[in-house]
């Protein structure tokens, strides 16, 4: 074996990685994503999941808007932040990725959100003056391209960029839960870099698909507020957190990989389960499609994204590709009954971020901070044990008891 290969190899550690941060409101004030939080700035990001967080590479989905980019010119004026070769902008062991998330919708079909990353600020700006006669508002998030889907695909790639289909079984704007039946129906298979699965789905699931084999799967946190970045991540094996290494891990090459995705379970996700609209029953049997409400009798039905996978799938059973990384159920900190505010500030003071507290902390260190019961409830959340009632119809699954 090549000695330069085995010294490259020989350097590889792990990553946190939460790739998909929306940014609710500019530094001047001026709303991106209107749904975001206003303290959901560029350099707030940046400092919660470097300081608080513990995550090493962050993508920011909301770098087109033009507000956004001057709060990034200032970071890098400052001093704050620096470009690297590679691709990204660094603050503190934290690199951003700058990405943006957008709206497509070909003809007969309903919306879906892409994905798409660039290595650097100006090829992001660049690309930003090809949006503009392109789309209505592109200070804003998540708006609609008005080009085919797969013309857009072509210019990001021309750029040196990815596209990564976004959530993509929840019920509102995705490729399967409001598109079509068939990511090939909308897409170019082959400009297509990784697929995100969304907080109600998880790889079993994907794996009942037989067209999503050959991709790599991502789980992010769709973060609308700062206490939501980490609620779904990934861990990625590289040599350092850049645009260049990411995109190795995500294509498999050198060693470098995704090791595992740490997604909350299904049963938590707001669109798991389909949901009546009249009555407001989330619809938990087990029964493989429902047309109809069992409280009410009402067809007022928002599909759940199991119950759409269901309706979708190739496969009677779920096959899981053997590159495909091991999916941990994980409960977010913010979810764990008793654990409030001013105990997880504690817990932060005496071990640092959220990811050392999830993943590395001893339970016996934790009882000595928040006492057993609530140890026990952190240790469970890691392991998965936790019983959950289902989410449905934008309504969060919960917690029942440890």
């Amino acid at each position: 074996m090549d000695s330069s290969y085995e010294a490259e190899t020989r350097d590889l550690s792990s990553y946190f990685a939460d790739l998909h941060i929306h940014i609710g409101r500019t530094e001047a004030g001026a709303p991106v994503k209107i749904s975001g939080s206003r303290n959901l700035t560029f350099a707030n990001i940046a400092k919660e999941a470097a300081e608080r967080k513990g995550i090493q590479l962050v993508g920011i989905t909301d770098c087109h808007s033009p507000g956004v980019q001057t709060d990034i010119i200032t970071s890098l004026e400052q001093g704050q932040m620096r470009e690297l070769e590679d691709g990204g902008i660094a603050y503190q062991g934290t690199t951003l990725l700058l990405g943006s998330e957008l709206e497509i919708r070909e003809p007969g079909m309903g919306p879906a959100h892409l994905l798409v990353f660039f290595p650097y600020f100006d090829t992001m700006r660049s690309f930003t003056e090809w949006l503009k006669p392109r789309m209505k508002n592109v200070q804003l998030s998540s708006q609609r391209v008005y080009v085919p889907a797969r013309e857009l695909q072509e210019e990001v790639y021309r750029r040196g960029g990815i596209v990564i289909p976004a959530h993509i079984f929840t019920p509102h704007r995705s490729i399967y839960g409001s598109c079509a039946p068939r990511l090939a129906d909308v897409l170019d298979p082959q400009l297509i870099s990784a697929v995100e699965l969304g907080l109600s789905a998880d790889s079993e699931m994907a794996g009942l698909i037989s067209e999503l084999d050959n991709y790599t799967i991502l789980t992010n946190s769709d973060a609308h507020s700062l206490g939501k970045i980490g609620r779904e991540y990934n861990e990625l094996i590289m040599q350092a957190p850049t645009y260049r290494e990411f995109i190795q891990a995500i294509s498999g090459k050198d060693g470098r990989r995704v090791a595992g995705n740490y997604g909350l379970n299904p049963r938590l996700g707001k669109y798991h389960r389909t949901y009546c609209g009249n009555c407001s029953y989330i619809i938990d049997e087990a029964e493989v499609s429902v047309d109809t409400c069992p409280y009410c009798g009402s067809t007022k039905l928002v599909r759940g994204v199991l119950d759409r996978i269901l309706s979708i799938a190739d496969r009677g059973e779920p096959s899981i590709p053997a590159c495909r990384p091991p999916y941990h159920y994980q409960v977010p900190l913010e979810f764990i009954p008793g654990l409030g505010p001013s105990k997880l500030n504690q817990l932060l003071a005496l071990f640092g971020t959220e990811m050392n507290i999830l993943h590395h902390v001893s339970q016996v260190q934790l009882s000595e901070v928040v006492g057993e019961e609530l140890a026990d409830k952190i240790c469970a959340a890691r392991a998965g044990t936790l019983q959950l009632q289902a989410g449905g119809g934008g309504i969060y699954g919960k917690v029942v008891k440890g």
